[in-house]
């Protein structure tokens, strides 16, 4: 039963690891949708990968990657703010992946593992490849993190310091678009967003500088990822939305204790 459980549970922490830390930016910046927008185009790489025959991971890093470098280039521009480019990505990606989708073959009936995930099918080559994506994007966070905290406080300010904030922002968004795309055989496409926010939005309240925060954050997702497993091992239920109740059960609950001064 550990040569089953094992692999699953060590991809599982390794993307909430990485996955907490990130998040936070998503709740400093009000990104939240950032997720939902590379989810939505992981749906047209698994589409255009199966078309290409190229494998489905690869092809949704790459489209998740590139979304996130276009969102980077849109960004630029001060005429339209985050949340309306991110709407506009998010819905163009979900377009020309439904029309893609339709496109394919066979594609259909693998579509609900992709929706919603299937970590307990991860065998140990997936997990080590997971597990160095997550390191990987843990890296590019730890490489920025002053920058990007900059940055995050005071976009034109970290500029006038001299700090490079277009290249700072494309850094955060591509540790974002890797752990987007590794996050699909765990949580699914649907609930990839969820695993970055809700650790982070639990995390907040009770942590008054960043770094305590991006380190609590990790820690509820790494919780909610083995309770998630337990639940789903024992109640035989889906183990990526187990993942994240366990997580919205966290945050309920950090909610009712009383808020760090």
């Amino acid at each position: 039963m550990l040569d089953l459980f094992l692999p699953p549970l060590v991809a599982g922490l390794a993307i909430a690891a990485a996955a907490g830390p990130l998040g936070c930016f998503l709740v400093w910046r009000r990104m939240a949708f950032f997720g939902d927008t590379l989810a939505h185009g992981a749906l047209l790489g698994i589409a255009l990968g199966s078309l290409a025959n190229v494998e489905p991971a690869l092809a949704i890093l790459v489209t998740c990657v590139l979304l996130a470098a276009g969102l980077a280039w849109l960004s630029r521009g001060r005429d339209l703010g985050n949340d309306t480019l991110l709407g506009v990505l998010a819905h163009t990606a979900l377009a020309f992946g439904v029309i893609a989708v339709t496109l394919v073959d066979g594609l259909r009936p693998s579509l609900l593992a992709w929706l919603f995930g299937d970590l307990l099918a991860v065998d140990g080559s997936d997990a080590a490849i997971i597990a160095i994506g997550a390191v990987l994007a843990l890296g590019l966070l730890a490489l920025a993190w002053r920058r990007l905290l900059a940055a995050t406080v005071d976009d034109d300010i970290a500029r006038v310091e001299g700090i490079d904030t277009a290249r700072t922002r494309l850094l955060l968004v591509i540790a974002l678009a890797i752990v987007v795309a590794l996050s699909m055989q765990v949580v699914g496409l649907l609930l990839v967003t969820a695993l970055l926010l809700v650790p982070a939005a639990a995390a907040r309240r009770h942590a008054r500088d960043p770094e305590p925060m991006a380190i609590i954050a990790a820690l509820i997702g790494m919780v909610s990822v083995a309770g998630g497993m337990a639940t789903s091992w024992f109640a035989d239920v889906p183990a990526g939305p187990a993942i994240v109740a366990v997580a919205a059960v966290i945050f309920f609950v950090t909610r009712l204790l009383p808020a760090r001064s």
